[in-house]
């Protein structure tokens, strides 16, 4: 069950960057982030209400207001990191942030088998080449590294808080909820800052009212997929739930293929099919 869940984490983090970049095309990343993360927090809102989830709150939401923090955080960095170039080592290099809930679970003192250990070093492995490292070309800026790197480590310690945020099912609705919430704060004093220094907020032609449901789709996706990665690290190993959720790169590249017939290079191609090798080395060691 923790392949399961932590599987279909990655399904729907890859859907929703898939959907999250197609939109940054016309629409500010920002927008993106507060329009899509408001539409979760809603719907979110409203599960916490007819299920009676304020009674679950506790001590333990403050790791979800903690990944609410970093999490925009560590998106800015990364779409940053993205315009500054190049995508093909800026892709890969973000998906380094799987240490970080792999290291807190050797720490607390997880020991997954050598089969186990075996997929991990295969997975991450496959991730990183799935991403389509670019291997010559122009020198990459410092500032790029650092930015990628600050994002990865961000979005490795949301993986890190978000698992325990909650111990219960209505937990977990109440922390999402939270960390959405958070998520919608702090991104809309991103936007406005931005703004007040005359970055439009806005395509020229307006809110765009017919990318509603993308952006929603992309919210809730988002929303969906911390909710199966706590369950998956739950239910099993946090350093094997980690690694099977940070698959997601190869999702979004998978997406790309089959929706804006974007060719795989060879070296994605051989990242994705060591990710699955790596995969099944998880599963059913």
């Amino acid at each position: 069950m923790t392949a399961l869940f932590a599987l279909a984490t990655s399904l729907l983090w890859g859907l929703a960057d898939f959907g999250g970049g197609l939109l940054t095309r016309r629409t500010p990343a920002l927008t993106v982030v507060v329009v899509s993360q408001s539409i979760a927090a809603a719907v979110l809102g409203v599960i916490v209400t007819v299920t009676g989830a304020w009674s679950e709150a506790g001590p333990r939401l403050w790791f979800a207001v903690a990944a609410g923090l970093v999490g925009p955080v560590a998106l800015i960095c990364f779409y940053k990191a993205l315009a500054l170039g190049p995508m093909g080592v800026v892709s890969p290099l973000g998906t380094l942030g799987v240490a970080v809930p792999v290291g807190v679970g050797l720490f607390l003192g997880e020991r997954p088998g050598p089969a186990q250990f075996a997929g991990i070093g295969v997975a991450v492995v496959g991730v990183v080449l799935a991403g389509g490292p670019q291997l010559r070309g122009a020198p990459v800026q410092r500032r790029t590294i650092l930015l990628t790197l600050v994002a990865a480590f961000g979005f490795g310690t949301v993986f890190a808080l978000i698992a325990e945020a909650s111990t219960t099912l209505t937990g977990l609705f109440l922390a999402l909820f939270v960390q959405r919430l958070t998520n919608v704060a702090v991104g809309g004093a991103a936007l406005y800052a931005s703004v007040r220094k005359g970055a439009p907020a806005l395509p020229a032609d307006g809110f765009p009212w017919a990318s509603l449901p993308a952006l929603a789709f992309v919210g809730l996706a988002d929303v969906a997929a911390n909710g199966t990665y706590a369950v998956a690290a739950r239910l099993g190993p946090v350093t094997v739930a980690a690694v099977l959720a940070s698959l997601y790169p190869v999702v979004t590249a998978l997406a790309a293929r089959g929706f804006l017939s974007e060719r795989l290079r060879t070296i994605q191609a051989a990242g994705a099919g060591l990710a699955l090798v790596g995969t099944l080395l998880l599963a059913t060691g």
